[in-house]
């Protein structure tokens, strides 16, 4: 077994987490004040397929995320509450479900999750990742919320900053 060179181990995380960083950093200002791209979908969970071109006045949140990851299921609540608070105000909220393992792949274990967890928005089957490229996504979970007009007005990559998407969602909401 080969020695390591002083100092290898204390610069290798840092060298792995640039190309993380620096894609959260593309993703998050990179789609915001362009149109956001159609959702395409194998399938869809709670509802017939949604175009948002058909969501023009309305306040539509896109929520990318995988069942099996920690940080999408600690997202969950704050995106289901939001759903439940601000739909007669013209909130849509729609999941794309795109997978990270085989198992998550599998689109019963799909439909079992949601309806395990009380998910009542649309969620939209992305196994193939067309709509993740679309929106040149970089990570779970992602949340791109969209104007009345059809613009990517915020996108949040990670957990956190509840309140200030929620103050955002409340924003776009009341502007006419």
């Amino acid at each position: 077994m080969g020695t390591m060179p002083r100092g290898a181990l204390s610069v290798a995380p840092f060298v792995f987490a640039i190309p993380l960083l620096l894609g959260s950093w593309w993703t998050a200002s990179g789609g915001i004040g362009q149109p956001a791209p159609e959702i395409a979908a194998q399938a869809w969970i709670n509802s017939e397929p949604q175009r948002l071109a058909d969501l023009h006045g309305k306040v539509t949140l896109v929520e990318f995320w995988t069942f099996g990851c920690i940080n999408c299921r600690n997202v969950e609540p704050h995106v289901k509450e939001w759903q439940r608070k601000y739909v007669d105000h013209g909130l849509v909220v729609i999941g794309v479900h795109t997978p990270e393992t085989s198992f998550e792949r599998d689109p019963d274990n799909v439909e079992r999750y949601v309806r395990e967890h009380g998910i009542t928005y649309p969620v939209a089957i992305d196994a193939d990742f067309t709509t993740w490229k679309r929106f040149g996504n970089s990570a779970w979970p992602a949340l791109y919320l969209i104007d009345k007009r059809g613009v990517v007005s915020l996108v949040h990559v990670g957990e956190g900053d509840y309140a200030e998407t929620e103050r955002r969602i409340e924003a776009l909401l009341d502007e006419r």
